[in-house]
């Protein structure tokens, strides 16, 4: 069994293209409130349609809470967008989805993802597992002490939105001893079997950001350094997300980060993720600025992606943030942060025991792989450059009807799906081909 973290970090539906003469059916979710639905059908008025039929059903996600199944007379995309738009602003709101007419054909219809960065906050209070709640195995299970903490940090990121201070914690005395036995084991490791960029990134953090055996950093001054870097920031959450969400969320360079600390009786083991694996394994590498494009490289593959593509996509993320290997001359080194944060697994994953293959996206996306245990097989990447040529190569094969593009002036994903938005962007690379190559005249 792994002495460290055994997992990572790992509906909403619009339609690409509607057909004119379709029934539109929307499903959303709402907290049980008196004048819950007046507020939606507000919505509705305020997005100029009218409705046609209505349902619904206790919620099956939000508790309490009830499922409301609703026709309108929305026949083009660009009206149900705006009707999504306004109906996610009620605050009682918590999944909205777009089913479409009974004649539409299921591969048709693409399921809804983040436009723009507020749009992340509709995954605060959505988590798999963790968070709130502890399973009867964790560790800390059986503490009160301890699932009352818990319970005040999952909270703050319950709370969180977009544009808020990011939740300062002031961490306890015995939360920072066990932040220190891990600290002082991972560094002492580090040096022998981490990869380069991990080792260049590591010291800024301490002398930056606040990193030290006897001290756990804010994840504010992490993040501001981190957009100073690459862009990334990082953002608090309750638990797990699905693999969707968090892959989502890489597009638009945010990682979701947590911020409770494993139990202190074993502080060599953790079942989820924590702010051990998030600060000590992966936060180093997103400040490295080709490991970032790689990381949105998957995020932006994600967007929009069906179910079976999500979850290669998370099985790629899984071999390569989380367990992969890259090659540095002759010597083979970790980069995966379930390696980086583990003190068995990282000297076990460079020996000759496990299976090491060359990274290649069509096969690593179809690995099985355990969660409960070491790794029998891990994927070698010959630079992050490389791995990002060979995404970009696969995600070329994946079956979504428009491509995407991130647009770090305004924050939002960009849908490639007309003519006018083509040659927009292909008047922006022409622009910075020009600038290219005034510079490369001046070099």
């Amino acid at each position: 069994m792994p002495n460290d973290n055994t997992k990572g970090e790992l509906g909403m539906h619009c339609d690409a293209g509607l057909s004119r003469s379709q029934r539109t059916t929307l499903l959303f979710s709402v907290h049980d409130k008196v004048g819950a639905l007046d507020e939606c059908l507000c919505a509705l008025k305020k997005a100029q349609v009218s409705m046609t039929r209505i349902e619904s059903r206790p919620s099956k996600s939000v508790e309490p809470g009830y499922d409301f199944f609703v026709d309108i007379e929305a026949h083009t995309k660009d009206k149900v967008m705006q009707v999504i738009d306004e109906i996610k602003r009620v605050d009682i709101v918590r999944d909205v989805s777009y089913i479409g007419s009974l004649e539409e054909k299921e591969a048709d219809a693409v399921p809804w993802f983040p436009r723009k960065i507020s749009d992340l906050d509709t995954f605060s209070d959505k988590v798999l597992e963790m968070g709130e709640e502890l399973s009867s195995d964790h560790p800390g299970a059986s503490d009160p002490v301890y699932r009352k903490r818990r319970l005040e940090i999952v909270q703050k990121a319950k709370e969180y939105r977009t544009g808020q201070p990011l939740p300062h914690i002031d961490y306890t005395e015995q939360e920072r001893e066990t932040w220190r036995q891990v600290y002082t084991k991972l560094r002492e490791m580090h040096p022998k079997y981490a990869c380069r960029e991990f080792l260049h990134v590591f010291p800024l953090l301490e002398q930056n950001c606040g990193y030290g055996p006897d001290n756990i950093p804010q994840i504010d001054a992490i993040s501001r350094f981190l957009k100073d870097c690459t862009g990334f920031t990082l953002r608090p959450v309750m638990g797990l997300l699905t693999p969707r969400d968090f892959l989502n969320s890489l597009a638009f360079r945010v990682f979701h980060s947590t911020q409770y600390i494993r139990h202190h009786s074993r502080p060599t083991y953790t079942p989820e993720p924590d702010c051990c694996h998030e600060l000590l394994g992966h936060v180093p590498l997103f400040a490295d600025p080709n490991f970032a494009e790689l990381a949105q490289e998957i995020g932006l593959a994600s967007l929009g992606a069906s179910d079976e593509d999500i979850q290669r996509l998370a099985t790629i993320f899984w071999f390569t943030a989380e367990f992969g290997l890259c090659r540095e001359g002759a010597d083979v080194r970790a980069y995966g942060a379930g390696l980086l944060s583990s003190f068995g697994e990282l000297e076990y994953a460079l020996t000759e025991k496990p299976e090491h293959q060359s990274f290649n996206p069509s096969l690593t996306s179809s690995q099985k792989y355990p969660i409960t245990e070491y790794q029998p097989v891990y994927f070698v990447a010959d630079s992050f450059r490389d791995a990002t040529n060979k995404m970009r190569e696969f995600n070329s094969t994946m079956h979504r009807p428009f491509q995407v593009r991130y647009n770090p002036y305004t924050q939002s994903v960009e849908v490639l799906d007309s003519k006018d938005k083509v040659q927009h962007l292909a008047q922006s690379i022409r622009n910075e081909m020009q600038l290219l190559a005034n510079a490369l005249e001046l070099v």
